[in-house]
């Protein structure tokens, strides 16, 4: 299998070239050039599996082989050994229609564990393998950072520097990624919001004399691996709540809270490739530019809105390319030609059959911040689980759409202890898991920078280079 991109102006690429491409070089984003299909009869092998022997099957459907097995399953194994539950992502039943997916079991306490403690490990072994340089440079609201920079702190061969926006994270998320202080880590905290971290980071990688002189990789969903190691929960969920429903007539929805498009999309691949999903619905917060489009076909970004979900606070959704691909049949010059209107008039409609088709695959719903407190407050005096905002968002959503006959698998994107502003506004006193406690006394260490490119690629030249940036 090779790998294009949706723009249509790159060359195939083999599965480690697309990883260690990440974004394409026309700017596009890289796909594989066909979806593999998954029998019903493999369907059924797969449901006896665990976590990681489901991780190896999927992934070896992408891989070409360029892995080989015995060290991919190395590679997964140590992925997931610091995970806190052996089952990596476990179902829980909260009533008869809503079950969670419990995504924040890894180090960093939220669901970018799964794929970027693999990122880490897979990153490690190419550059030891084919001596490749590896430095890292991505962008986070908030989740991706904190687990980006678990991933490969103080490996040999790896540099990783991570943009975020200052005093827009949580403060246990801007702790997670500042207290950490190994030579191989630089945080910069830019002046503006995720969308202008994501827009430097994604002109950085258009440079292509930048990118090649200074070996940049992504971490961000821009980077299909990332796509694919997400996929693999949404076939775990759905095998473990057949499982635990009993009833095979159920129809089963996953609610997904997803701002930058990436965690939905890996359940529309999956579904493409055969996982039978009923209802793939995407749960958005305040800025709910996602939600706007499936409802009106209008992409378009609009005022930022600080919420309590904060890392779902987003106006610009990177992966949605990646959808309009292969909403517009496949057809790179379509692409070319929307995402040129969204560069010059700042916004894309579809309409028509299109629109049409949109609302068959997706419901989506941007909850409120008075909805996210009432929901956490509900489930926890009904059931006593205490949902973090960015699963209220899912539950919220979930509660929209699921309708008789049907199960809802809502995704718990992060641990609760990482959003302990907005639960302590219910008078709720939670107890924090030791390693979130244990931050609070340690040193940061970042450096705050105006929202300006030139200083990013001043900070990057003089770090990739070697010479260690201060930490003030």
């Amino acid at each position: 299998m090779n790998y294009i991109s949706t723009r249509g102006q790159v060359e195939p690429k083999g599965f480690v070239d697309t990883v260690l491409m990440g974004l394409g070089e026309d700017g596009g984003l890289m796909v594989p050039e066909s979806i593999p299909t998954v029998s019903e009869e493999t369907l059924k092998q797969w449901q006896q599996l665990g976590f990681r022997d489901l991780f190896i099957e999927i992934f070896s459907l992408y891989a070409n082989g360029e892995i080989p097995q015995e060290d991919l399953k190395r590679l997964v194994d140590a992925s997931y050994a610091t995970f806190r539950d052996p089952e990596v992502a476990p179902v829980r039943k909260l009533n008869d229609s809503l079950y969670i997916l419990e995504l924040f079991h890894g180090p960093t306490f939220a669901f970018k564990d799964v794929a970027l403690q693999f990122m880490g490990e897979f990153y490690s072994y190419v550059s030891k393998t084919r001596g490749e340089i590896i430095h890292i440079l991505g962008a986070t609201s908030g989740d991706t950072g904190a687990a980006a920079i678990q991933g490969v702190r103080g490996k040999e061969g790896i540099k990783i520097c991570i943009l975020h926006p200052h005093e827009k994270v949580s403060k246990v998320q801007e702790l997670q990624m500042t207290t950490v202080n190994d030579e191989n880590v630089l945080n910069l905290s830019v002046k503006g919001t995720f969308d202008d971290c994501q827009r430097i980071i994604k002109e950085l990688f258009s440079d292509l004399a930048f990118k090649s002189r200074y070996h940049l990789r992504a971490i961000n969903s821009i980077n299909f691996v990332r796509i694919l190691a997400q996929t693999v929960y949404y076939f775990y969920a759905y095998f473990r709540a057949v499982e635990q429903i009993g009833d095979a007539s159920k129809k089963i929805n996953v609610s997904v809270p997803s701002g930058n498009f990436g965690n939905i999309f890996s359940g529309y691949l999956g579904k493409k490739m055969g996982l039978p999903i009923h209802k793939l619905i995407i749960a958005t917060n305040e800025n709910n530019i996602l939600e706007r489009f499936v409802t009106t076909g209008e992409y378009q970004p609009g005022e930022f809105r600080k919420t309590h979900s904060p890392s779902m606070d987003i106006q610009v959704a990177s992966n949605f390319e990646r959808y309009l691909y292969y909403l517009l049949g496949e057809d790179s010059a379509q692409v070319r030609e929307y995402m040129g209107k969204l560069a010059s008039e700042g916004k894309i409609v579809v309409d028509g059959e299109l629109l049409k088709r949109v609302q068959e695959e997706f419901q989506a719903l941007g909850a409120t911040n008075e909805q996210n407190l009432e929901l956490i407050g509900k489930y926890r005096s009904e059931t006593g689980y205490l949902l973090d905002p960015h699963t209220a968002c899912g539950v919220a959503a979930s509660e929209a759409f699921t309708e008789d006959g049907e199960v809802t698998v809502s995704f718990a994107t992060a641990h609760p202890a990482k959003f302990d502003e907005a639960i302590r506004l219910l008078d709720i006193t939670q107890e924090f898991p030791v390693e979130i406690a244990e931050l609070v006394a340690k040193d940061q260490y970042q450096t705050v920078i105006d929202n300006d490119k030139a200083e990013v690629t001043r900070q990057l030249e003089v770090f990739f280079a070697g010479d260690a940036v201060s930490k003030p």
